[in-house]
Order: C-alpha cells, then structure tokens, then sequence
C-alpha cells in the first residue's frame, strides 16, 4: 500500500514528466524547422540549376546553331543536317545539367535526417522507460 508521502509526490513527478515531455517536443519541432530551412535551400540551389540549364540550352542553341551550323556544313554535310547535330548537341548539355539539378531535389535529399532519427530515439527511450 502507497504511503501518503508517496502520494503526493506522484502529481510532482507526473509534472516533471510533462514538462520534460513538452521541452523534448518543443526542442524536436525547432530542429525540424531548422532542417526544413536547410531543404528549402538545398531546393532552391536545385531549382537555379535547372534554371541555368534553361538559359545555357537557349544560348547554346542560338550561338551555336549559326557558328557550328556554317562550319560544319562548310566542310560538306548538308546545312539541315548541320543543325541537327549543333541542336543535339545542346540538347544533350541540357539534359546533363536539367539531371543534375533534379538530383538535388529528390525526396532522400530533401528529408530531415535529423529529426526523424531523433524522434526515433525519443520513441525508443520513452518504450524503455514505461517497460522498465
């Protein structure tokens, strides 16, 4: 049987418990928000990328189909032929850098490491202790 000295600490602890509980959340809620700063940079260098795919594509196609176009249909290939290997070949710079800067928004990337192993550990100590 609980003796009464017992019986009053109970609500203390219960207290302490809560309070411990809802610093643990707060502090769990600022580094997911810290981590979601982070993301959204890592987005956004991954949305410029692909932006300066767009702008390279269009300036490699301009200047390059009247340079290379000309050259190479100088040296005997005919002139639409010409610009299909020049407009190919930008093509394909386009689409190694447009890769590339999806790469950097995939979800993996993306995700709050941190947090999510946190909250895993908090779970984990918190099963530990109401088993104990």
């Amino acid at each position: 049987m609980a003796r009464p000295a017992e019986l009053k600490e109970t609500p203390n602890l219960l207290v302490s418990a809560f309070r411990h509980f809802s610093t643990l959340l707060q502090d769990e809620i600022e580094l997911a928000k810290a981590e979601a700063r982070r993301s959204a940079t890592r987005a956004g260098t991954g949305l410029a990328l692909i932006g300066v795919a767009a702008i390279v594509a269009l300036t490699a196609l301009d200047v390059l189909a009247a340079a290379l176009v000309a050259w190479i249909a100088a040296s005997g290939i005919e002139a639409g032929w010409a610009a299909v290997i020049v407009g190919g070949g930008a093509l394909l710079l386009a689409i190694v850098l447009a890769l590339y800067g999806k790469s950097r928004l995939s979800a993996e990337a993306l995700a709050p490491e941190r947090t999510a192993r946190n909250i895993r550990a908090d779970i984990e100590t918190i099963k530990e202790a109401t088993h104990a």
